[in-house]
């Protein structure tokens, strides 16, 4: 122990692979076991335990919600399964410790429509299970080849890395002033960004108004996770924070859906405030890169976590 208090302990100060080939297959046949059981019985108890960050925080209300509305469970649950796994980890010191695990799901057709489901498992401690803290689906042309040391492993990103257009940490808060106010003006087109921001402004319906606001999520469990190309660019992944608020005229009220209902508290007269966290996959060039500094947004995938009425 120094006089600092930092003392080397399950390793926390050696730079050692996240996992082991084996602990990351245990990881993910682990989560699909807990998927399926909580999607068979709509119960969010059953895999809580293996879920965190922004999946957890989608995955627990959707469960919550569809519990509340089926106190029967899943009658048209169908298994998920994942194969052909491959695990992109990273060598690093301290925690958390994480992986990628790339894999095939049997929810889409290898034929025509072929994805890749890429879920990072995240391990906060010495004394802490396996979690999946981001899920992405992605077309397999757009799952990158990373760089690798000499041993083989995967090179992570540090979250303020000056090596990148822009740095993971920052991502969140300019994805969300983006969304704002149409700047920083460092993402490419595409539905996430310019497509969503004129959804937004064509909204129209009589007798009502909406508002949005969009916050930043980069703390703890939700923070950003990197790996670095072979071209020196990175795939992140980070998370945000969207509400949506729909204001009716007077003698009207907002429409609310049963899932809405679900996860509501107050009761709504004349507004509905709905909260999503959304998680983002996106591959940022390195600074100076010959094909352009924009941020691609690969996958985004949001999911309601609460609604308030008043």
């Amino acid at each position: 122990m120094t006089a600092s208090g930092c003392v080397t302990v399950h390793g926390e100060l050696e730079v050692v692979p996240a996992a082991t080939k084996s602990e990351s297959a245990k990881a993910l046949a682990d989560f699909t076991t807990a998927y399926n059981a909580a999607d068979k019985a709509y119960d969010p108890a059953l895999d809580a335990d293996r879920v965190t960050g922004s999946l957890g925080a989608i995955n627990q209300a959707g469960l919550k919600a569809r519990q509340k509305n089926n106190p029967g469970g899943n009658a048209n649950h169908r298994p998920l399964e994942l194969t052909d796994a491959t695990y992109v980890i990273p060598k690093k010191a301290g925690w958390p410790r994480w992986f990628v695990a790339d894999t095939d799901s049997n929810r889409d057709q290898d034929s025509e429509q072929d994805t890749r489901w890429l879920i990072v498992f995240l391990r906060s401690g010495p004394d802490a299970g396996w979690q999946a803290a981001y899920l992405s689906v992605v077309a397999p042309a757009e799952v990158p080849t990373f760089a690798k040391d000499g041993d083989g492993l995967a090179r992570p990103v540090a979250a303020d890395s000056s090596e990148l257009s822009v740095a993971p940490e920052d991502l969140s808060t300019q994805y969300t002033e983006y969304l704002q106010k149409g700047e920083p003006d460092v993402f490419a087109p595409g539905v996430a960004t310019t497509g969503w921001r004129d959804t937004r402004r064509n909204t129209r319906r009589a007798g009502f108004s909406y508002q949005y606001i969009d916050q930043p999520l980069d703390g703890g469990t939700f923070g950003p996770l990197g790996l670095e190309t072979e071209d020196g660019g990175a795939l992140v992944f980070f998370s945000s924070k969207h509400f949506e608020q729909q204001t009716a005229a007077k003698g009207l009220r907002p429409p609310v859906n049963a899932d809405v209902q679900a996860l509501l508290t107050g009761e709504v007269k004349t507004t509905l405030t709905k909260e999503r966290v959304s998680s983002q996959l996106v591959y940022v060039p390195k600074k100076g890169a010959a094909n352009g500094a924009e941020v691609i947004i690969l996958n985004r995938l949001p999911g309601l976590t609460a609604a308030k009425g008043s």
